[in-house]
Order: C-alpha cells, then sequence, then structure tokens
C-alpha cells in the first residue's frame, strides 16, 4: 500500500503559479507511472498529467506549455508545476500512483484561480 500526501494547494489569482508535491510513503523508483488527475465541481475527474518511470510524459491539452510534472526519484516525490493558471483550472487536484495492477490516490489538495 502507497500512501501519498499532496501539499501546494492554495488560492491564486489568474496568471499565478503553483506547484503542487506528491510525496509518497516508499521508494517511488518501482512505480511505473505517477500523475495528478483534478475534478472540479460537477465534472468528472479527469487526468492533468503523468510520467512513466522512463519519465515520458503525457499532459492534457488544455494544461500543454503551462503545466510541468516531474519526480524526484530519491525524495520519493512528484511534482506539478503550473504557470499561467487560468479560472478554468479550478479543481481538486489528486495524486496517483500505478503500480503493475494496483492503483493508489492521494486525499487531494484544493487549488482556486480567481481574483
Amino acid at each position: 500500500q502507497v500512501q501519498l500526501v499532496e501539499s501546494g494547494g492554495g488560492l491564486v489569482q489568474p496568471g499565478g503559479s503553483l506547484r503542487l508535491s506528491c510525496a509518497a510513503s516508499e521508494s517511488i523508483f518501482s512505480i511505473e507511472r505517477m500523475g495528478w488527475y483534478r475534478q472540479a465541481p460537477g465534472k468528472q475527474r479527469e487526468l492533468v498529467a503523468d510520467i512513466r518511470r522512463d519519465r515520458y510524459t503525457n499532459y492534457e491539452e488544455s494544461v500543454k506549455g503551462r503545466f510541468t510534472i516531474s519526480r524526484d526519484n530519491a525524495k520519493n516525490t512528484v511534482y506539478l508545476q503550473m504557470n499561467s493558471l487560468k479560472p478554468e483550472d479550478t479543481a481538486v487536484y489528486y495524486c496517483v500512483a500505478v503500480r503493475h495492477t494496483l492503483v493508489f490516490w492521494g486525499q487531494g489538495t484544493q487549488v482556486t484561480v480567481s481574483s
């Protein structure tokens, strides 16, 4: 069982930046895929970005060029750098880890983009 703890959410003005962190309870070296999902009120949870062991990354179309996902295996942490934030980025952001057939989720962190 991998426990994931997100941090770094908050309130930011449009155009601002935030960096989300996801700390795992154990080594992430063997975890095939880690990523970030988000869920806005009344909407389905959607993939924002993910990163594989080989560091191949994948982004949802609306965040390309604005968000960057990275992983630090030495710190057992995955990051999501979010720049040029828009009100439509407002959501609860969840960290996810996929190991073999098992999927682990964090509790989520709220990101609110508003003036």
